[in-house]
């Protein structure tokens, strides 16, 4: 290397992670073939990789799993939550292995490769995962070349320029068009159920980069759902006449989506619309309310995630996925904190004491997860009829 600092790629290393502090960490590379610079995360879920790598709220991140085996099962068309993987790549322990589940359509490297995502196996998972907790997230370049030409040096300074999340708004890149939504859950042997019809309150989805579960959620709880993208106007959303409206998940820096977000929620809040709002969507109110927020240390993305209900003390299991939380401690004397995390104390819902508006910052959808959270679901929508 022209460059002694950096080490000489190692026979059969065909990929490579390289940090912005100049930490080098080689593999072997598998989906596409190229580079990507992102935020550098870990994921704890055991299951669910094809979710996990469709949702948008991982746009500008590349995932590390936790869990060893990831992609045995290969991929299949119904577990999406959104129509292309928006995560940059994936980081796994053991190779990917044959397809072993009978619901497998294509392998998971090739459905990578099909997609422009970039995967890295053979690392050393449990010690970047450590690595993240303790220093935090990185911004870091994931590399895959079959040949293993590294120039690290490149990749270096690669990693070195990007930004980094924090004032960066991705929600204006992964949001959707506006359309009506009408399928339900999925179910084995029905696959995802026609729904949405007949006389149901009608509520507008506002998407930051919604997962899809979500609405299929609203659909099983009782509404009718129409999807506006992130920059609909306040007009906009009232010409619908909606009896609810919901503010989705999403991707990036709240503060920085908050320029065009916020004004039309303050709106919206000052009309008394019933409001229900997940991750995103939580931070976005918590704003509109005059409360701030803060980019997290190493964020909350997992399966397994305790939320104590503070009503009643009831602990939910839940979904997560973010990197940036809302100071409670900022909130105003009419919004209240309901739910907090029993990993860190941090902020996991909030509602106001004079609107029917509430939020919470974790996955009640789950997908993948559990679902002790659905209930949410339903106390918005009956709330509307």
């Amino acid at each position: 290397m022209a460059n002694a600092k950096y080490p000489t790629v190692p026979n059969g290393a065909t990929g490579v992670l390289v940090l912005a502090d100049g930490t080098v960490i080689f593999g072997r590379g598998f989906g596409a073939i190229g580079a990507e610079v992102g935020e550098l995360c870990f994921h704890t879920a055991m299951t669910g990789y094809q979710e996990i790598m469709t949702d948008p709220s991982f746009a500008g991140q590349i995932i590390t799993f936790t869990f060893p085996h990831i992609g045995n099962v290969g991929t299949n068309p119904d577990d999406l939550e959104a129509d292309t993987p928006w995560a940059l790549g994936c980081i796994v322990r053991e190779d990917v292995t044959a397809p072993s589940n009978f619901r497998n359509v294509q392998p998971f490297d090739q459905w990578l490769k099909a997609r422009g995502r970039i995967g890295l196996s053979g690392v050393d998972t449990r010690a970047l995962t450590r690595r993240i907790r303790m220093a935090g997230a990185p911004n870091a370049v994931i590399a895959h070349d079959p040949n293993g030409a590294f120039d690290l040096k490149a990749l270096h300074e690669k990693a070195k320029a990007w930004p980094g999340l924090e004032g960066m708004d991705l929600a204006i890149e992964v949001t959707g068009e506006q359309r009506d939504w009408s399928g339900g859950p999925w179910k084995l042997g029905f696959g995802y159920e026609a729904d949405g019809e007949g006389d149901r309150p009608h509520v507008v989805a506002i998407d930051y980069g919604a997962k899809h579960n979500i609405f299929r959620n609203l659909v099983k709880a009782g509404a009718k759902v129409t999807v506006l993208p992130a920059t609909a106007t306040f007009d906009q959303i009232m010409s619908f006449k909606p009896a609810g409206v919901f503010l989705s998940n999403g991707p990036g820096d709240p503060a920085a989506t908050a320029d065009y977000a916020v004004p039309v929620i303050r709106k919206l809040i000052d009309t008394n619309m019933p409001i229900f709002g997940i991750c995103l969507g939580h931070q976005l109110l918590g704003l509109a309310a005059g409360g701030k927020t803060r980019k997290m240390y190493q964020g909350h993305r997992g399966a397994n995630h305790p939320v104590k209900r503070l009503e009643d003390g009831v602990v939910e299991i839940t979904s997560m996925n973010h990197g940036f939380a809302l100071d409670a401690t900022s909130l105003p004397a009419n919004v209240v904190e309901t739910h907090v995390s029993l990993f860190d104390g941090s902020n996991c819902g909030i509602a106001f004491t004079d609107k029917p508006v509430f939020a919470v910052q974790y996955h009640p959808e789950a997908s993948p997860g559990p679902q002790d959270s659905f209930y949410l679901f339903k106390r918005f929508v009956e709330g509307l009829k």
